[in-house]
């Protein structure tokens, strides 16, 4: 936003002052800390599921105009034709949200997997089709963006875990945002703006929070942010945090004996054992962060904001219980934790050449994560399994000395992200009855991935060359880069019909290389590790000498060679069409045709091809509207989505995960609502629901090992006959529910001398699949629905706040995801649940000055 257009909305805010408020000019800071504003104008601005931006403080009973940024550019909410769901300052602060997952169960467009914090893969409308195995390295890029400020931030694994504080909204744009957006944004895109700078006048502010979980730990939050105007034309913001959350999952002791074990070291076998792990509560979180942005108004045309931003979690444990054991229990014999780390420097340049707005906006994004986890139930299960076969697994596995020894797995991994990107864009004046909006895109992310497989006392012979213990070593670069060319036209027919036309040209360059596989002792059929270094990139010969026999391969990091050196490229171009019209000042219907798209990329299986692009078509009917002189604002939309040539992955031979271009197209319908009412001066009320059908228009077949993905019914096999399509037409696409809801409800009422509230809110999500294939799916299970419940009441002045809580007020026991390290039918039935934390109880003070 330019210096002249913030002072009028500046201004804009003193004029709707309401009656009785303070005669010394108060500006809005965009917006006012959280507690501070939500004691005074909660009932006012009410528990919406839509964009706060800057806002006009008006008259008692009514709503106050919201300005966003969907479309790139400052418009009120009421008048942008597409559908967006967020959550503003207020309702943040309301609704104690704090990060990832606490702010998706509240949109009700929003579905996601995750396995712990920093990991979550998040989805939008349906568009989903793996689960859990889209999280995995090698796997297809995120179906979702997610945006800090104008910044992409979305990894390879998944976005950024940013804690929430000093935040101006979150806003959901459901629906293809390829023109705008581009690459992952093929389903939708997640914006987190923060607060700005503002020149104008000195801010600041606190908050304070401890809290306990039912039968588990304790957490804790303290929270700042001041806003330091340095002259007429420049201030800085700078907030920070740190924040404990309890931990609420108990590793509990666990015993169990390999099969095949018995046969090799008689009579008792090996037994495994986790006393020295045993702890309750061990999943605890420590998050720390700071945030800061110069803002300098060079004149009345042209600001320029640098920021930076740095987070720090350390998160212990496991967050997947084990639904073998029971609620909130694991028994894992090997150290877990994961360690993110991430930095990121951004610049954006407002300003107007002549008539013309031109904004350039440039990240650099620095991410290190370091994770290990037990992987002890791979190797149990696959030996239950095989020795069923007649296989035993025990012989495979000795030390130096020829001993039989405990093959349970652990990991060691490490992910390091480099992620560059740039934007500039121009837009023709708004008031303009034609006007344009045009601009080009670079981005380029790097990754650097390292997981080491390690079972203890594992005979040189048998580990990776050069690495001490290791049966498997994924040692890889992955590289996917964009650039595009974007722009969208609108032209007003009428006042009151308008027409938009986008367009994005697109093209990506993605590479990986490096070593996967195991050593010599395991590879020598040559689909992996050291044999197929020589099979790619030798002589061919048998590597009886060792790895580099007949030939000299080339090296790759700490890896005894390289097996993978592979890239793809593709360009095309996505279109979008909508029309607008204004039935009254007060009500809006749309129809909208937009396109979306995902790039393709590579398979770490050499014999696996390159998986292609998917793209997602979308149809749409929106309507915005206001009513009881804007007290009550009820949007939606109904929509019609194709998913063709969807990409798919899946955890194949090895663990390896495997991505093809699924033949049977998916076809996804829904209808998806918002209302928010000011009811009285003291009542509130906002609701947000989502009705949404999602399954294949045709049958997928399933075939491994490089074999094309086919659609037929029934489905062919190699070498003569038929089987049954892995998931046959009609079936159900996974993680979303047909039904996703909450409703808020807030009163303020006088106590004494104070402002006081209470509130109550409550989120329900309907039964979904876990994977879209029959059989695996029956394997892991449906994930049940889940209602939370959520409590407040507080009271306060206009500088201070108080606020008790209850999250989960009833205890529910909420699965957001669920999945197995063995999805075989005969590895048993030990699954694992991520799940919401129990019932807490907290209190929060929070003070302005």
């Amino acid at each position: 936003m330019t210096r002249s257009r913030r002072r009028k909305l500046q201004r804009a805010a003193i004029a709707h002052r309401p009656a009785g408020a303070t005669s010394r000019p108060r500006l809005v800071r965009t917006p006012l800390s959280p507690i501070r504003q939500a004691v005074r104008l909660a009932p006012l601005l009410l528990a919406g599921y839509v964009p706060v931006a800057v806002q006009a403080q008006q008259s008692p009973l009514g709503l106050d105009e919201i300005i966003v940024t969907a479309q790139k550019r400052e418009e009120s909410l009421q008048n942008v034709p597409i559908s967006v769901q967020a959550l503003g300052t207020v309702k943040l602060e309301q609704l104690n949200v704090a990060d990832f997952e606490d702010y998706a169960n509240l949109l009700p467009s929003v579905s996601f997997v995750t396995i712990r914090p920093g990991y979550a893969q998040v989805y939008m409308r349906g568009v989903a089709s793996a689960g859990d195995a889209d999280a995995n390295h090698s796997g297809s890029l995120p179906l979702i963006g997610t945006y800090l400020d104008e910044q992409p931030i979305t990894t390879i694994q998944g976005a950024l875990d940013v804690h929430l504080y000093d935040i101006a909204r979150v806003e959901a744009l459901a629906g293809p945002q390829g023109t705008l957006y581009g690459a992952s944004s093929e389903a939708g895109t997640v914006k987190i703006v923060t607060n700005k700078p503002d020149p104008t006048g000195f801010a600041g502010g606190y908050g304070l929070e401890g809290n306990y979980l039912s039968g588990g730990d304790s957490g804790y939050l303290a929270e700042g942010f001041v806003n330091l105007p340095m002259a007429d034309n420049m201030a800085i913001r700078l907030v920070g945090w740190a924040r404990h959350d309890a931990g609420y999952i108990d590793n509990v002791p666990f015993q169990r004996t390999f099969p095949s074990t018995l046969i090799t070291v008689p009579p008792d076998g090996i037994t495994t054992d986790n006393a020295a792990r045993v702890e309750d509560d061990y999943n605890g979180v420590d998050t720390y962060g700071a945030r800061a942005a110069l803002r300098i108004d060079l004149n009345d045309s042209w600001t320029v904001t640098p920021s930076v931003m740095a987070q720090k979690q350390k998160a212990d444990g496991s967050f997947g219980a084990d639904n073998t054991l029971g609620e909130y229990q694991v028994g894992h014999g090997f150290a877990e934790g994961s360690d993110d780390k991430w930095w990121q420097a951004a610049l954006t340049v407002e300003g107007r050449i002549g008539s013309i707005d031109m904004v350039y906006t440039g990240s650099y994004l620095d991410r290190d994560v370091d994770f290990d986890f037990d992987y002890a139930d791979y190797s149990y299960w696959y030996d239950v399994a095989y020795l069923a076969d007649g296989v035993n697994f025990s012989s495979y596995f000795y030390n130096d000395v020829g001993d039989a020894i405990d093959f349970s797995q652990y990991v060691l991994s490490s992910d390091r992200y480099k992620k560059y990107s740039q934007e500039l864009r121009f837009s023709t004046p708004q008031e303009n009855r034609l006007r344009a909006l045009v601009g080009a895109f670079w981005q380029r992310q790097e990754h650097a991935i390292y997981q080491d497989y390690k079972i203890n006392d594992l005979a040189e012979s048998l580990s990776v060359t050069g690495k001490e213990d290791t049966l498997w070593l994924t040692e890889q670069e992955r590289i996917d880069e964009d650039y595009a060319l974007f722009g969208e036209v609108y032209y007003d027919f009428t006042e009151k019909l308008t027409g938009t036309v986008g367009a994005r040209w697109f093209k990506y360059d993605n590479s990986l290389e490096g070593y996967f596989g195991f050593g010599l002792g395991y590879s020598s059929s040559g689909n992996s590790g050291e044999a197929l270094c020589d099979k790619n990139f030798g002589d061919g010969l048998p590597p009886d000498g060792g790895p580099n026999t007949g030939a000299d391969l080339p090296d790759y990091g700490s890896a005894p060679c390289k097996n993978l050196d592979d890239s793809t490229d593709d360009s095309d171009s996505i279109y979008k069409v909508n029309l607008a019209y204004k039935l009254t000042d007060d009500a809006l219907i749309y129809a909208t045709y937009s396109e979306g798209f995902r790039p393709g990329g590579i398979n770490r299986r050499g014999t696996v091809p390159p998986y292609k692009p998917d793209f997602l078509y979308n149809y749409e009917l929106g309507w915005k509207s206001s009513w009881l002189d804007d007290r009550l604002r009820f949007n939606g939309a109904v929509f019609y989505q194709q998913w063709e040539d969807f990409q798919y992955s899946i955890l194949g031979p090895n663990g390896l995960t495997e991505v093809t271009n699924a033949p049977g197209d998916a076809e996804i319908t829904g209808l998806e609502m918002d209302v928010n009412w000011a009811v009285t001066e003291g009542l509130g009320l906002s609701a947000g629901v989502a009705f949404i059908d999602a399954e294949l228009s045709g049958p997928y077949c399933q075939n491994l090992f490089g074999g094309a993905a086919v659609s037929a019914d029934p489905c062919p096999v190699d070498g003569g006959g038929s089987e049954p399509p892995a998931a046959p037409k009609g079936t159900k696409l996974p993680v979303t529910p047909d039904f996703k809801g909450n409703i808020t409800g807030r009163y303020q009422f006088p106590l004494g001398t104070l402002d006081a509230h209470f509130q109550a809110a409550v989120i329900y999500v309907g039964e979904r699949e876990t994977d879209l294939r029959t059989f695996e799916n029956d394997i892991v299970g449906q994930l049940p629905s889940y209602t939370l419940t959520n409590l407040s009441f507080g009271a306060g002045t206009g500088d201070w706040a108080v606020e008790f809580f209850l999250t989960n007020a009833f205890d529910e026991y909420a699965e957001f995801s669920r999945y197995t390290e063995c999805p075989e039918a005969r590895c048993g039935p030990q699954t694992y649940s991520i799940v919401a934390p129990p019932r807490t109880f907290g209190v929060k003070f929070s003070q302005d000055f």
